[in-house]
């Protein structure tokens, strides 16, 4: 490839890893294009994104930029483009079945909600569109707030039941539930929303001022008035939350080591929590500590486990780990394993065996990891362990609700 253009933009937007021919490899999307591509040139690339996008760089003969207006219409296009191309790289974002997508449902007052990937299949006759996926899913809530407020539409009223629900009385509904929208009228707003999630914001921008000037001329100056508010709304997206979720993913420094560590209490299957806990050089870091009342009911740790990485890595904002610890042995390694692969993270994963007085008596994993660091691994283990039991007693202290 030839070398990294240096004055890339440090705006939003999307960047794609062109191979032989042109051929689409690898579509991402990035809050500074600038810092986003340039970290693929990082000597730690290996270590920090794993053997398969190193093998995707080096395939790599050209690298293409388009710049979006903010964040939120980079990770739509982002995901468009991706269903569009479908590139060889972006295999988490094609094969994954637990993504979200949007989804628009077949009503004659459409819904506009979230929706598993495995969800899909089993409801494809009750989907009117579908966008995504959108591997995230505290990013793609906070996204579809900010489209809400542009565009208002129903998620779960009912229509024409008489009185606003209260999304309508907040304005983020359009008040089909009280009978201020016919069908027709409606169905500009899906359009709308359909052209957004379809990346087309210029197509829309055009259409709304074509329907702007034709209301003024038509005297309708209140209805000109609201499209002039959405047009501004859409052309000056403030989406500071999606710069917050966005950040890019970064390890907190190259000099720090950070460490979780992850443990699971129960007493045969009930009330069955789980915990994170963070050292930082070897060091405690007790602010970012978490607890995790575990959803399904099982007493099966693996899936608690495997629970619990799936929403620890839901959250985008939180910095990644060097290294994740957890508390037992070959299966529940395999486990952590298969739960990065899935959030696409290469991060190394080593199990604590205990003996039957639960004091640790193997390590395993990367030998060189565990030379390396074996006091930290212990004693996040340890301390993982501590907060897990507490966390358990607390609960079980609390007094049933009757």
């Amino acid at each position: 490839m030839k070398k990294l253009e240096k004055k890339l933009p440090a705006a939003p937007g999307i960047y794609i890893f062109r191979g032989s021919k042109r051929a689409i490899l690898y579509i991402g999307k990035a809050t500074s294009l600038h810092s986003r591509v340039s970290s693929y040139f990082r000597r730690d690339l290996m270590s920090t994104r794993g053997p398969i996008i190193v093998g995707m760089v080096e395939g790599a003969t050209s690298i293409e930029t388009i710049i979006t207006d903010s964040v939120l219409e980079a990770l739509i296009l982002e995901a468009h483009l991706i269903k569009k191309h479908q590139p060889p790289y972006n295999t988490k974002e094609k094969d994954n079945k637990s993504f979200n997508f949007v989804v628009i449902t077949k009503e004659t007052f459409p819904r506009v909600i979230t929706m598993r990937g495995r969800e899909l299949e089993t409801k494809h006759g009750e989907i009117k569109y579908a966008f995504g996926p959108f591997p995230q899913g505290s990013v793609l809530r906070e996204a579809l707030t900010l489209v809400r407020k542009i565009f208002p539409f129903r998620d779960k009223c009912t229509p024409n039941q008489g009185k606003p629900c209260f999304n309508a009385q907040i304005g983020l509904c359009p008040a089909v539930c009280a009978g201020k929208l016919t069908p027709a009228e409606y169905a500009q707003t899906i359009t709308r929303i359909k052209l957004f999630f379809e990346g087309k914001k210029k197509t829309l921008v055009r259409s709304l001022e074509r329907d702007m000037t034709r209301s003024a001329k038509a005297l309708k100056f209140e209805e000109a008035a609201r499209l002039k508010r959405t047009i501004f709304a859409l052309t000056h997206i403030q989406d500071i939350a999606l710069l917050k979720h966005n950040l890019e993913q970064k390890i907190t420094s190259e000099k720090t080591m950070r460490i979780e560590a992850y443990d699971v209490a129960h007493i045969s299957g009930t009330n069955t929590v789980g915990v994170m806990v963070v050292l930082e050089d070897g060091e405690p870091n007790k602010n970012a500590y978490r607890k995790f009342k575990i959803r399904t009911s099982t007493n099966d740790d693996n899936a608690s486990l495997h629970e619990i990485l799936e929403r620890r890595f839901g959250h985008p904002e939180w910095l990644l780990p060097s290294l994740i610890v957890v508390d037992g042995g070959k299966a529940q390694v395999a486990t952590a394993e298969r739960a990065l692969k899935e959030w696409g993270n290469v991060i190394p994963v080593v199990g604590v065996v205990k003996d039957e007085h639960h004091r640790a008596r193997e390590i395993l994993g990367d030998a060189k990891i565990r030379v390396a660091h074996e006091r930290a691994i212990l004693l996040a283990n340890s301390e993982a362990h501590r907060f897990a039991i507490a966390y358990h007693r607390t609960l079980r202290r609390k007094p049933l609700k009757l």
